[in-house]
């Protein structure tokens, strides 16, 4: 009965705020999902993200008397308030008791044996932006890996790609692999965490080619055309929807001195240097949640401000070097600009060489339109959703 009430409401209350053609994410249709956790010790994937409604999945769960055992919790912590790669103690979840086992304690995300001896089954619902060096997929599928080898299912409850409506950058050079890499994917993949995960399966990309045990929930009324907008900040440095559309073009800033605005109310929508000349906005970087520590704190930057562009100007270009190009020629730095991180972020080694060759954003573009088209594609069996 409590469950039918719960559904109820949720529909109602999905008609009333947003009309028919609103997007239901998977988490929102317990009715699909409930009778597959019935009688199940239950792990789940997810962070603040993880809302059904108003409440949180773990919440839901947990009142309709489902046995929920742990919370495996990713890079900014289950409450998502850590700084980008900080190290997060596993703990225990104050209003519910399940433990918290943190994927950010120094492991890069491998549950230990006994740790995945503790359930049956893995539920996913975490809100991903769509972006290869956005970690939440690949804590994912370090976890397909396990739940693979240690023959535990896997439930996706699918959210939206907020940049599903495009595909671009090169694919990865799997030389370049890392945290910010995991799989052979272009910057922007345009696939939602249901959809990736089914291609990973499909592909063979789990260590050993093993296949994880694996069901998704698609969401209700979504495309990727559907232009979704974020009901929650999903990290704390990408606060606002332009943060999201500026990201792809921005975070290459992280391998260099320039700051991005971390430190700021507008992180990945700035970008500045105490020593860049002809600009007359400033912005000076302090320690807040979230960045306690960014790049050139307390320094006065000088450089550009991103936040005024409208969407479409942002989609229009899709991933654009001008700004990396701008600060590159800016600084005159030479090889002192870029880091090594630079390639790890760009998955390629090309980018670098001809920016310091001098060569437009766009003619770099052209050396990875093939990579799209192919990835196009390789992808297609795998859509859940109309491109």
């Amino acid at each position: 009965m409590k469950k039918t009430i719960f559904l109820l409401v949720i529909a109602f209350l999905t008609t009333l705020s947003y009309g028919q053609n609103h997007v239901v994410v998977g988490a929102e249709q317990t009715n699909e999902y409930f009778s597959i956790l019935k009688n199940k010790r239950i792990a789940i994937f997810s962070n603040h993200t993880g809302m059904v409604g108003d409440k949180h999945l773990l919440d839901v769960l947990v009142e309709n008397k489902l046995n929920v055992v742990a919370i495996f919790s990713p890079e900014h912590g289950f409450r998502g308030s850590a700084d980008a790669g900080e190290h997060v103690s596993s703990s225990v979840d104050e209003k519910t008791g399940v433990p918290i086992l943190s994927l950010y304690d120094g492991n890069l995300g491998r549950p230990s044996e006994a740790n995945m001896r503790k359930f049956d089954i893995l539920v996913v619902d975490i809100q991903d932006v769509g972006l290869r060096f956005y970690t939440y997929y690949a804590s994912m599928v370090r976890l397909m890996d396990a739940c693979a080898e240690f023959n535990r299912k896997v439930l996706i409850l699918d959210r939206p790609n907020p940049n599903g409506h495009y595909v671009d950058g090169p694919i990865l050079d799997m030389k370049y692999k890392s945290g910010v890499g995991w799989l052979p994917i272009p910057v922007v993949h345009g696939m939602t965490l249901g959809e990736l995960a089914l291609m990973v399966n499909g592909e063979r990309w789990l260590p050993a080619s093993r296949v994880c045990d694996l069901t998704v929930i698609k969401c209700k009324n979504y495309t990727h055309q559907t232009l979704y907008r974020l009901p929650i900040p999903p990290s704390p440095n990408l606060p606002n929807m332009t943060s999201v559309y500026l990201y792809p073009s921005t975070c290459y800033f992280e391998a260099t001195p320039v700051s991005l605005g971390r430190g700021t109310s507008l992180p990945f929508q700035v970008y500045g240097h105490p020593n860049m000349t002809g600009y007359s906005f400033d912005f000076t970087p302090r320690s807040i949640p979230g960045a306690k520590n960014p790049p050139q704190l307390n320094k006065k930057c000088y450089g550009v401000d991103l936040s005024h562009l409208s969407d479409e100007e942002i989609w229009r270009k899709g991933i654009n070097l001008e700004y990396v190009i701008d600060a590159y020629r800016n600084l005159n730095m030479g090889d002192h600009f870029f880091r090594s991180f630079f390639e790890l972020l760009m998955g390629t080694d090309y980018v670098r060489k001809m920016i310091k060759e001098g060569k437009s954003a766009d003619e770099i573009k052209e050396m990875w339109k093939e990579d799209v088209e192919k990835f196009k594609v390789q992808r297609r069996p795998y859509l859940l959703y109309e491109e």
